[in-house]
């Protein structure tokens, strides 16, 4: 995912100044994907540039309100369908499993079960971000909660594989 293609998924349902799209990746897309202010805002920047959204509004102190155009509705829809996923495959504490033999045991088991205590940390932040949202019917809401599940589940299997891994560490 890009950081373009986040920005112009926002916009799909309302026109937002960059501030308003920081929050709203704080609330929401935070979780999948993470930007920065000085990022966003350069990204609007280049976006406007290239005609795929426009300034909506403009308002005190230089506040300026942006909406998606035609031609950023047909990118993201191209993104959309067109472009295959990238899909990660890295992972650097799955990759410390498989050298935990260099550790003691009680070294490697509480590697493990640091990990389980990280993945149970996380999914509790998820569900802390789930009660704090105020839901609705829009698409970002709707879809927003389907990737919300996604990490919790994540979490949670991540956290129970890691204690089932320290199980069978046991002397």
């Amino acid at each position: 995912m890009s950081l373009r293609h986040a920005v112009l998924g926002l916009l799909t349902n309302r026109p937002a100044s960059g501030y308003d799209l920081m929050k709203l990746f704080e609330t929401s897309l935070a979780h999948v994907w993470s930007a920065t202010q000085s990022q966003v805002y350069g990204e609007l920047g280049k976006l406007a540039d290239g005609g795929l959204v426009e300034v909506s509004a403009e308002g005190p102190r230089g506040r300026k309100e942006y909406a998606i155009t035609e031609a950023g509705r047909s990118e993201l829809h191209r993104w959309l369908t067109e472009v295959e996923p990238v899909r990660t495959r890295r992972s650097d504490s799955l990759l410390r499993v498989f050298f935990l033999g260099e550790l003691t045991r009680v070294e490697a088991k509480t590697y493990l079960l640091t990990e389980a205590e990280r993945s149970a940390q996380q999914l509790a932040g998820l569900k802390e971000a789930e009660s704090a949202i105020d839901w609705g019917d829009d698409p970002i809401s709707v879809h927003g909660r389907l990737a919300l599940e996604y990490g919790k589940r994540l979490s949670a299997m991540h956290e129970e594989w890691a204690r089932w891994a320290a199980e069978q560490l046991a002397p």
